[in-house]
């Protein structure tokens, strides 16, 4: 799981943006480092080895909340597997919950402490292995990116247009995507 930024107004121009003021709002991108007025997608991909995951879930949220906050809306949903996530998802009351009550392990890489400097080889190695699994939903975010510039909405100037935009995009991928796996 992860979540792709749709960016209404980026930079200087983030904090005058008032479209679609119920759906979105500022917030920041540290992939990108840099903020900006929108929403986020956030996808729940399953695991296709050799190919682009299928999206399981796709939800909609205001740019500034926060990846955790949107995934315990819909964990409780979850039952039984494997979830690779980044390390925006590290909650260990969280992990430990869900593996007891749901048997889903979920699988976050390391982060360092406040200060720490390098992580220990135990924990590089786990971190590198999650963060290889977790690849190929960033290639996934990727592709939906080239194929339909889903991320650039700022012609958008309604929440309705905002709707159609992310979820008229999201819709072409899908059938892209299912046409390119029926080929």
């Amino acid at each position: 799981m992860d979540a792709m930024p749709i960016r209404m107004a980026h930079a200087k121009r983030s904090s005058r943006a008032r479209v679609a003021a119920e759906l979105a709002n500022k917030g920041y991108c540290a992939s990108k480092s840099e903020y900006y007025y929108g929403v986020k997608v956030h996808v729940l991909g399953l695991r296709r080895p050799g190919t682009l995951p299928l999206p399981d879930y796709l939800g909609l949220t205001p740019a500034s909340e926060h990846d955790l906050t949107a995934f315990r809306h819909i964990v409780s949903e979850l039952h039984g597997g494997e979830l690779y996530l980044d390390k925006a998802y590290a909650d260990e009351l969280l992990v430990q919950a869900t593996r007891a009550d749901q048997e889903l392990a979920l699988l976050i890489p390391v982060k360092k402490a406040k200060g720490q400097k390098y992580l220990d080889a135990a924990d590089q190695w786990w971190s590198t292995a999650v963060s290889r699994v977790r690849q190929p939903i960033e290639s996934l975010f990727n592709w939906i990116e080239e194929k339909t510039g889903i991320q650039r909405a700022s012609k958008v100037r309604s929440s309705n247009g905002l709707l159609v935009h992310v979820f008229g995009r999201l819709a072409a991928a899908m059938y892209l995507l299912a046409e390119a796996q029926s080929a």
